[in-house]
C-alpha cells in the first residue's frame, strides 16, 4: 500500500471509529443545540444594545454562533481529539509500538484526527447549524464559490487545530502527564478562537494580538470567509503559515522526543 493510500485508510478508520459512538453523538448534538440557543439569546441582547458590534449585524452574529457550535467538537477546541489517546499511549509506553510502524508518527495521527474531525462536522455539527438556520434569521451565502472557499478554510482549520493539539500531546514525553498543558491550551482555545465572543469585538492591541494567534484560524477566520468579511486567499495564507509553523514545531519536538522515549512505567 502506498503512503498516500495508507493515510487515507487511517483517516477513513478514524471516521468509522467515531461513527460507532451513536449515543454520544446524539447527546453531543443535543448539548450543542442547547448551548447554541443560550448563546444566540445572549448575543442578540448584546447586539440589541450595541448594533453592528464588531462589524456584524444580528443575522451575521447568529450565524457565527451556530458555526461555533458546529466547530466545537469538529476542531476539538475544548479537547476530545486524538491528542488524548496519544498522551495515554506515551504515558503507558504503547507509543513505542507506533514508532515501529512503517509510517510517520505525525502524519498517522494527523490522518486519524482528520477522519475524526470530518465525522464530527457531519455527525455532530450539521444538525445544530441547520436547526439554527431554520429557527433564526441567519446570513448565508447564495453562491457555491463562497461555500467552497469556506470549506477550504475549514480544512485548513482542522490542520491548524491538530498542529496545536499535537504539540500538547508531545509534552507528555517530558511531563509524563500532559493534562495540565492540555487544559491551559483548551482555555486559550476557547478565548482566542472566538468561541466565547467574536475576536472582531476585542478592542485595540488585545484584538490585534488574538487575531494574530493560531487559534483565530479555527473559528474566526473561516466564519469571516463565510460571512464575506475576509478575503479567502489571505485567510488561506494566514492559516497555511500557522499550519507550517505548528507542524514544523511538532516535527522538531517529535524528533527530540523519540530520541529519548521517556515514558512513565517503561
Amino acid at each position: 500500500m502506498g503512503a498516500g493510500r495508507l493515510y487515507v485508510a487511517v483517516a477513513a478508520g478514524g471516521f468509522r471509529r467515531y461513527a460507532t459512538y451513536r449515543a454520544a453523538t446524539a447527546a453531543g448534538v443535543f448539548t450543542n443545540t442547547v448551548f447554541g440557543l443560550i448563546l444566540v439569546y445572549t448575543y442578540r441582547a448584546l447586539w440589541d444594545a450595541k448594533p453592528h458590534l464588531g462589524g456584524y449585524d444580528e443575522a451575521q452574529v447568529v450565524t457565527y454562533v451556530w458555526l461555533g457550535q458546529a466547530f466545537l467538537s469538529t476542531l476539538a477546541i475544548g479537547g476530545g481529539g486524538v491528542e488524548d489517546e496519544l498522551m495515554d499511549r506515551i504515558r503507558t509506553g504503547d507509543v513505542a509500538i507506533d514508532l515501529y510502524r512503517p509510517a510517520d508518527l505525525q502524519l498517522w495521527w494527523l490522518a486519524a484526527d482528520l477522519g475524526r474531525a470530518c465525522f464530527q462536522l457531519l455527525g455532530r455539527g450539521v444538525v445544530p447549524f441547520v436547526f439554527g438556520a431554520l429557527c433564526f434569521p441567519v446570513c448565508l451565502p447564495t453562491d457555491a464559490g463562497t461555500w467552497l472557499a469556506f470549506l477550504v478554510a475549514v480544512l485548513l482549520a482542522m490542520v491548524v487545530g491538530f498542529g496545536i493539539r499535537y504539540l500538547v500531546a508531545l509534552s507528555a514525553f517530558w511531563l509524563l502527564d500532559g493534562t495540565g498543558v492540555g487544559q491551559m491550551m483548551w482555555l486559550a482555545g476557547y478565548f482566542c478562537s472566538g468561541m466565547l465572543l467574536p475576536l472582531n469585538v476585542f478592542p485595540g492591541a488585545l484584538g490585534e494580538v488574538v487575531r494574530a494567534l493560531p487559534w483565530s484560524s479555527l473559528l474566526q477566520r473561516p466564519a469571516d470567509v463565510l460571512l464575506g468579511h475576509a478575503d479567502p486567499v489571505r485567510t488561506y495564507l494566514f492559516q497555511g503559515a500557522w499550519a507550517v509553523v505548528l507542524l514544523g514545531l511538532g516535527r522538531v519536538m517529535q524528533s527530540a522526543a523519540t530520541r529519548r522515549v521517556v515514558v512513565q512505567g517503561g
